[in-house]
């Protein structure tokens, strides 16, 4: 795998990475950048594994970067569906594997539940008062945490969903990237063993891996220092359009 990139595909792996880190440590948004990537790079399910411990290692970074801002109440809340969720994503790639089902064929179905997602919260940004109860209640963190668990397993894109999520909870910005940070540390190694069990993290992928932690480290700090000088208003305001550029992607818009 190391030896078969040509310098073009390179650079593109490594730009990759700091879009990892960037949207680890402020916006996930940024995360369509190596999905896009890596989906070109490593065609079919194969791209999930790939990614999967680059972004345990931006995770780490962001956790150690953010790790006294999380308003954990939210994490316990969302965190056990996306477990069940997670499971459920497994078993929809084992279907998929066995009948040979290309992964982009899920794209526009996550792509759809995005765009919905992001729609209802420029609802609410439009009348404040319009589900003004429905992201405090059990039944939304439970339809976010088990579509971000789905999502994330099929294709590594719960990023636009935690990110509408924590949005319609009003998180300050400090809060919402800490929350994030652990949400996904943690959500990110109980889908180790799946992928591993599905054949996706083998050695060569892990020396892929390796290389590129210099360049998620560089795009953790990007990351920190563009979120630290954008006002609240214009943080909310880049999560709603990153998820709304994520969802036409996914839906096959461009």
């Amino acid at each position: 795998m190391l030896l078969d990139f040509t310098p073009v595909q390179w650079l593109l792996a490594a730009l990759a990475g700091v879009g990892i880190g960037v949207s680890k440590s402020g916006l996930p948004g940024i995360s369509l950048l190596h999905v896009v990537i890596f989906a070109q790079l490593f065609p079919g399910l194969a791209s999930t594994g790939v990614v999967l411990p680059m972004l345990v290692c931006g995770d780490i970074g962001a956790v150690l970067l953010f790790r006294r801002d999380a308003r954990w109440p939210h994490i316990a809340r969302t965190l056990p569906p996306a477990v069940v969720g997670v499971a459920i994503g497994w078993g929809i790639m084992r279907w998929a594997q066995a009948v040979q089902l290309p992964a982009a064929k899920f794209n526009p179905v996550i792509g759809g539940i995005v765009l919905v997602l992001a729609l209802v919260q420029l609802g609410r940004n439009w009348k404040p008062d319009l589900f003004a109860r429905l992201p405090h209640s059990s039944a939304f963190a439970w339809t976010m945490g088990l579509v971000a668990g789905v999502t994330t397993m099929l294709a590594n894109a719960a990023g636009p969903v935690m990110g509408l999520y924590l949005l319609a909870v009003a998180l300050p910005k400090e809060a919402f990237v800490g929350t994030a940070a652990w949400f996904f540390l943690l959500i990110n190694l109980i889908k180790v063993p799946f992928s591993a069990q599905l054949g996706l993290i083998t050695f060569p992928s892990l020396a892929f891996n390796a290389a590129l932690v210099p360049f998620i480290a560089s795009g953790l700090f990007l990351g920190r220092a563009v979120v630290s000088r954008l006002p609240q208003r214009w943080f909310d305001t880049l999560i709603l359009a990153f998820a709304g550029v994520a969802a036409m992607r996914l839906l096959g818009v461009f």
